[in-house]
């Protein structure tokens, strides 16, 4: 079945018992054995769980990939990712990066002996150049949050398994309905589900998904072990955001490119960062390796003194943390989602005090439009007045 068709029927066949449409939330965390040595296949919720497990299936099959992971977080996920590293291992990481991510790599895992260096992913000269022998994996996203940086990923997880490197994708902004990084070399997939998967800001989960008997089993290893696993109740809540991602992404992506060739004309605007414009550096393999584009892109402003005004005069678009849902949200990096990274390498990659990032909802693109609108020339007028312009 196409993937439309899969997302909508996820659960919907998997009680055979009553027939219900929508899988069971099952809240008991133990099972009762059969008899002395036998089992369920239920044992105890941390383990596995019906509700969880319908949704981990799900997952596996959309990515293509051999088992599903689902965990109480994005953050839960990565942190169960990084436990298959010991101290001394050496991590490659895309530049831009979610500060998250670069928290958790910089102020925990080094606790433990795990480095990281950071590189443009596109790149296979900087890889190689940054390469050593304790080098276990490439850790990328793509697109990158906030810049949209976009890595070929059937190059890089070529160059990845020459050396014996894992490849990890972070694919939380395209999902698998338009890219599904497995079936280009990747050997693990990650996200935060919060995000799109979830699609209506109201339910807090990670999912992992992985390719290869051996890497799975490690996998379910760590996952049971570090126990960051996601309840019954926000698995229900993700499953029915999922049975729809087909017809919100479409709707997210058709908004995002409008809204964004709209800034790019706009005389207040310096830069807009979306793969899905000719202009875009990776626009040629973002078009190869994915069947569409994200709701989320990046912009800059021509003065940061406009940043301040434009966040207090938007009206339907919320000046909020977070992306992926049906509500449009703006956000300012710098001192929001990538705090955590020191200035001087933020300012490096690019993100510094002009920048705004936007994740683009499902409301209709004119309404969009017309607030961004009303809000920069309230913004405008607001800097002439001061005498700042």
């Amino acid at each position: 079945m196409k993937i439309e068709s899969r997302l909508a029927q996820i659960g919907s066949i998997s009680e055979p018992g009553t027939g219900a449409v929508n899988f069971p939330i099952y809240h008991s965390t133990a099972f009762r054995h059969p008899a002395l040595g036998q089992s369920t296949g239920f044992d105890y919720s941390r383990t596995k769980s019906p509700t969880r497990t319908v949704l981990e299936q799900a997952a596996a099959e959309l990515e293509s990939g051999d088992a599903g992971f689902a965990t109480s977080s994005g953050m839960a996920a990565l942190t169960t990712v990084f436990a298959l590293f010991q101290q001394g291992d050496h991590l490659l990481v895309s530049l831009d990066l979610y500060g998250g991510t670069f928290r958790l790599l910089e102020q925990i895992m080094t606790r433990f002996g795990v480095n990281a260096s950071y590189v443009d992913t596109n790149d296979l000269a900087a890889l190689e150049e940054h390469r050593c022998s304790a080098t276990k994996a490439v850790l990328i996203e793509t697109p990158t949050n906030p810049l949209m940086m976009v890595t070929d990923l059937t190059e890089v997880s070529a160059w990845a398994k020459r050396h014996g490197l894992l490849t990890i994708v972070d694919n939380t902004l395209l999902t698998p309905f338009f890219q599904r990084p497995l079936t280009l070399g990747a050997d693990v997939v990650v996200h935060s589900a919060t995000k799109y998967l979830g699609g209506h800001n109201d339910v807090l989960a990670g999912l992992i998904v992985t390719k290869g008997k051996e890497l799975s089993e490690r996998m379910g290893f760590l996952h049971n072990s570090y126990g960051a696993v996601l309840g019954p109740q926000d698995s229900w809540l993700l499953i029915r955001g999922m049975k729809t991602l087909a017809l919100r992404m479409e709707r997210h992506e058709a908004n995002a490119l409008t809204v964004a060739r709209y800034l790019q004309a706009h005389p207040l605007i310096a830069e807009v960062f979306h793969p899905g414009l000719p202009d875009h550096p990776g626009y040629e393999i973002q078009r190869r390796q994915a069947s569409g584009n994200t709701g989320i892109f990046s912009f800059k402003v021509k003065e940061a003194g406009l940043v301040e005004p434009i966040l207090r005069h938007i009206k339907l678009i919320a000046f909020a943390e977070s992306l992926g849902g049906v509500e449009s949200l703006m956000t300012y990096p710098a001192v929001q989602t990538h705090a955590d990274i020191p200035e001087d390498i933020r300012r490096r990659v690019g993100v510094d005090d002009r920048l705004l990032r936007f994740s683009v909802g499902i409301e209709h693109a004119d309404d969009l439009i017309a607030d961004l609108g009303q809000a920069l020339a309230a913004a405008e007028a607001e800097l002439h007045a001061k005498g700042d312009r």
